[in-house]
């Protein structure tokens, strides 16, 4: 069965930082590509970022510059560093195995994390 255990997410002031983690199992995550989505509130759920296999990063343009996806081989473990964080950014963060261009998701929805940023 396939999981994401999403965590990192909580209160934080513009401007400030948070790291996410995404800690998957079910599948071998060196051989998939790896993204990170959010869901802002009463929105759609939408791309951030994606880690792919041979390690090439990509990044929406609203977060290209603040926002860097990682992973842990060792760990086992797809992190997002958020830097210079703005109200906007506001959302249910979700990771999760990507296909495709523009990313789909490849398993099903896991809890995600929630992450808040308000002065």
């Amino acid at each position: 069965q396939v999981q994401f255990v999403e965590s990192g997410g909580g209160l934080v002031q513009p401007g400030g930082s948070l790291t996410l983690s995404c800690a998957p199992s079910g599948f071998i995550l060196t051989r998939a590509n790896m993204a990170w989505f959010r869901q802002p509130p009463g929105k759609e759920r939408e791309w951030v970022a994606t880690l792919t296999m041979g390690g090439a990063t990509r990044y929406s343009d609203s977060v290209k510059g603040r926002f860097s996806i990682s992973r842990d081989d060792v760990k086992s473990m797809v992190s997002l560093q958020m830097n210079n964080l703005k109200p906007e950014d506001t959302a249910v963060y979700f990771c999760n195995a990507v296909w495709g261009t523009p990313p789909n998701p490849v398993y099903s929805w896991d809890r995600g994390t929630q992450v808040t940023v308000s002065p």
